[in-house]
């Protein structure tokens, strides 16, 4: 497996790791109000939905844009339960490992028209690190939410994914 494909396991394992976490608090604390990056954490998973929908879409051919213009509108829609985020995330994750499946060459490059940053030639590579690199600042986020809500995080580093994913190998 190449690094940019670790990386990407990594980000699943974390995300599902803080998904589990709120899916043990009581079910109201997705959708309690906080005064933080996002209005409740119900808000950051969504975000961190909708970006890794776009970067789906703009890694197997849709501009920029037009993945933009997609996903978007659904960074401010919420779900009712964590079951919904969990089963969206599973799908999402699943058409990932399906597109690693097929690429031979994660250091292709193809032309990023970012309408709030401006053109460049953009590794395949880049992408995911970029999409993994997002996930964890909003993970962090997340964290910092639960705290403010009254409740514990969970530890999600890259290097816990390290034991677990080799105790599971084992």
């Amino acid at each position: 497996m190449n690094h940019p494909e670790q990386m990407y396991h990594y980000h699943v394992w974390a995300s599902q790791t803080i998904m589990q976490r709120i899916q043990e608090l009581p079910a109201a604390v997705l959708h309690q109000e906080v005064n933080s990056s996002f209005p409740t954490l119900a808000h950051a998973l969504s975000h961190m939905y909708a970006v890794d929908q776009m970067w789906y879409l703009v890694l197997t051919g849709t501009s920029m844009p037009e993945a933009l213009q997609i996903c978007m509108p659904r960074n401010g829609e919420t779900y009712a339960t964590m079951e919904e985020y969990a089963d969206r995330y599973v799908q999402l994750s699943d058409q990932y490992l399906a597109w690693f499946g097929h690429q031979t060459d994660l250091e292709q490059t193809l032309l990023l028209d970012n309408p709030f940053a401006g053109s460049r030639h953009t590794s395949l590579a880049e992408i995911i690190l970029h999409l993994v690199n997002h996930g964890t600042y909003h993970r962090g986020n997340i964290s910092t939410m639960l705290r403010q809500l009254g409740h514990a995080s969970v530890m999600n580093d890259y290097s816990r994914f390290w034991y677990e994913s080799s105790n599971a190998a084992v």
